[in-house]
């Protein structure tokens, strides 16, 4: 039986593909980008995470000490569990199901094709009354390619609207893979400068860019999108380059090019995985990033492309 790591699945989204969807979100990243607001995608392991404030204290409880299968392993602060020795940590997770405050959670479930199609099954009649469906995100969903490429298979002979969300640094037969069993694909492209990438990312761009154009000459409908971070790739210089690409390189124009604004979220799931948050006091101009976000979008408008800032504008099949 075929499984994979899952570490949500959320029911009636409307942002990443048409009509409302249950989004599943698979575990494991290649790419560390230093705005990342779910770093507990990043791992493919499964995690457990310390919430110090529902700690309710040695004295009270103290089970996840004595559950520990490693023991040792849990940091204390006056009696509250503050973290977790990872280098020493088993991952049983023995402590996290003692925990009786839900202190610590244990990111990413092992779960089964079967077990997943029924999650999105279960909403089957608002998907087909809104022209909704299925998307696939991360993490990296193409890094877990066999998991990914059956879940969209069964969708697909149940006749469910597809859609996979990916940054593209995975090999380009990973793409080619899925997209025969793939309605739709939203896609990042978030810096031009290789070297750049390399430093914001974690790696190059050149998978990105070339599985890109694998997308694009498909056939399928794609949506591009770039995220806008100020003092890293969000500039001026960058999106114009991007939209140079796409005019150029890419052989059918995407369904839509999103712009998205920074936002400052995430900061509190660092301090639980025991991770220093990268954008810590990050220090921008909000109002100047919306003006200049807005300025783009306009600009690549111009040029025939149909651009907009955020993802508020609704998405047709």
């Amino acid at each position: 039986m075929l499984k994979g790591t899952v570490f949500n699945i959320q029911r009636f989204t409307i942002h990443d593909g048409p009509g409302i969807r249950t989004e599943v979100f698979l575990k494991g990243c290649t790419m560390h980008c230093k705005w990342c607001s779910n770093p507990e995608s990043i791992s493919p392991l499964r995690e457990v995470s310390v919430r110090k404030t529902k700690c309710i204290g040695k004295e009270l409880c103290g089970l996840c000490d004595s559950a520990c299968e490693n023991s040792g392993i849990i940091r204390e602060e006056h009696g509250f569990t503050v973290a977790v020795n990872r280098e020493k940590c088993i991952r049983c997770f023995s402590c996290a199901r003692a925990c009786p405050s839900n202190a610590l959670k244990v990111w990413g479930d092992v779960m089964s094709v079967e077990e997943v199609m029924d999650e999105i099954l279960a909403d089957r009649e608002l998907m087909e009354r809104s022209g909704g469906g299925a998307t696939f995100s991360g993490g990296e969903a193409l890094l877990q390619v066999d998991f990914l490429e059956e879940l969209l298979k069964q969708c697909r002979a149940k006749n469910i609207h597809t859609c996979v969300e990916s940054a593209l640094n995975v090999p380009r037969e990973n793409v080619e893979r899925i997209i025969p069993y793939t309605d739709m694909f939203i896609f990042d492209i978030k810096e031009m400068d290789s070297e750049k990438h390399k430093s914001f990312c974690g790696c190059g761009n050149e998978r990105v860019l070339e599985n890109a154009g694998v997308i694009a000459k498909s056939g399928v409908p794609y949506i591009v999108r770039i995220p806008f971070v100020p003092k890293h790739n969000g500039t001026e210089e960058n999106i114009l380059a991007i939209r140079n690409f796409i005019l150029a390189k890419l052989k059918n124009p995407p369904m839509q090019i999103q712009i998205l604004r920074f936002r400052e979220l995430g900061e509190e799931k660092y301090e639980t995985l025991g991770v220093p948050y990268p954008m810590k006091n990050n220090g921008f101009d909000k109002d100047e990033m919306e003006k200049t976000i807005r300025k783009m979008a306009e600009v690549m408008a111009a040029s025939g492309l149909n651009a907009v800032a955020g993802t508020t504008t609704p998405i047709k099949k």
